[in-house]
């Protein structure tokens, strides 16, 4: 009775303080995502007042929040946009890997941690968070803009390259052979290909079985479909993230809207329950002796994934400022880099890349919502023009003065 009764107070303690936060971001129109990592911080590990009796519910939810802001996103598209997007942005996908991957292999080298480490580092600064990202575009209220299907296409690239990079990690990480290594990949290969395929062909169909015109009866369907997949994916190797995103990418119509307006309320809700899971499991006192080299580790490879939006913006021909928003967006890491740093820490691989992992990802998640919102404006205050035009003169001829304007293309 009494831990019951503990839990229901800390866990009831925690959801007010985030509607109170979250109220305190709207007023400074700001995304109230590093506000709840810092909650966490407060009260995890290390912090002001460690929480306990609500930990193991909180991890659950977390996981819930991350499957429901992909499920979220997929809704917003068709199985045909997706293919569509995929076909035409796998360039972008190829330059992402390598301008980010390569800073985390080449720092972890430099750090002297050796070549399974170096591979390691890479994915972790390699792959943007999913759910951060889903999280800031719908505070930032830009799903529909255009910019917003090439950023998901990259960000579901990577998404779908987990499938075949975490399998060879763990491989590489196990130190087992290449026969045992190769069976694991092929089956996360081959279970994220069959789910893509039945989203994409059968999605209609999926549609229909899932429909409903009662609301409650809806919202069970699609959630228990969606966790069931999530579940799946995840037990296969397969990140539970994307089988949650193609879930999405199978409903359409109707079906979509419904199940969008009905889960909007849940998504907001585990979705602030993950930032702060993750802030809770973040010991503060781990991250002043890694500081300086996440810091510019954080740095590099904020400035390499804007440089990855805005080359894959301008590539699908959209406008600069939808560049600069694109590139800006992906900044932040987040659940795929704990996940991979996780894998090395319990394998033993360097007592230094956990804390460095933490501490780099605890940056560029707490940056990533600032650089999605401002990157744009401070790109059109610092990118001025020199533009020419005609000033009459005093014998009344036209000549060509030169001045400059601030603004973008």
């Amino acid at each position: 009775m009494h831990s019951s009764a503990v839990f229901l107070i800390e866990f009831g303690a925690i959801i007010l303080g985030l509607g109170l936060l979250g109220r305190l971001a709207a007023r400074l129109s700001f995304s109230p995502i590093p506000l709840y990592l810092l909650a966490g911080l407060a009260f995890g590990e290390g912090g002001l007042l460690p929480l306990g009796a609500s930990e193991e519910f909180v991890a659950i939810g977390a996981e819930i929040g991350v499957v429901l802001l992909l499920l979220m996103l997929g809704l917003e598209y068709t199985a045909s946009d997706l293919v569509s997007n995929l076909r035409t942005q796998y360039p972008a996908g190829i330059v992402d890997a390598t301008l980010n991957a390569l800073p985390g292999a080449v720092a972890a080298l430099l750090l002297g941690w050796g070549p399974i480490a170096a591979v390691v580092l890479a994915g972790i600064t390699w792959i943007s968070s999913s759910g951060v990202i889903a999280k800031v575009l719908g505070d930032l209220g830009r799903i529909g803009n255009r910019e917003t299907p090439v950023i998901l296409s990259i960000l579901v690239l990577e998404d779908l390259s987990m499938a075949v990079y975490l399998p060879v990690v763990t491989a590489l990480l196990a130190g087992t052979g290449l026969a045992a290594g190769s069976v694991t990949l092929a089956i996360a290969l081959g279970v994220a290909g069959l789910v893509l395929l039945l989203a994409v062909r059968y999605g209609r169909h999926i549609s229909r079985f899932v429909s409903s015109d009662d609301p409650e009866k809806l919202l069970l369907v699609v959630l228990g479909l969606t966790l069931l997949v999530a579940g799946v994916a995840q037990q296969l190797q397969v990140s539970a993230a994307v089988g949650a995103f193609l879930v999405g990418i199978a409903l359409s119509g109707e079906v979509a809207e419904g199940a969008h307006n009905l889960l909007a309320p849940l998504r907001d809700l585990f979705a602030a329950v993950f930032f702060v899971f993750f802030g809770l499991h973040t010991d503060p006192a781990s991250i002043p002796p890694v500081l300086l080299p996440a810091l510019a580790l954080a740095v590099v490879t904020a400035l390499t994934k804007i440089a990855t939006g805005y080359w894959a913006a301008r590539r699908a021909g959209i406008s600069a400022k939808g560049r600069w928003r694109a590139g800006g967006t992906l900044v932040a890491r987040g659940e795929f880099s704990i996940v991979i740093a996780g894998l090395a820490v319990t394998s033993g691989v360097d007592s230094d890349l956990g804390p460095l992992a933490t501490a780099y990802v605890l940056i560029l998640v707490v940056l990533g919502p600032l650089t999605a919102r401002y990157t744009e404006p401070l790109a059109r205050r610092l990118t001025g023009r020199r533009t020419r035009r005609a000033v009459p003169a005093g014998d009344g001829e036209a000549v060509l003065r030169e001045e400059d304007t601030v603004g973008l293309p």
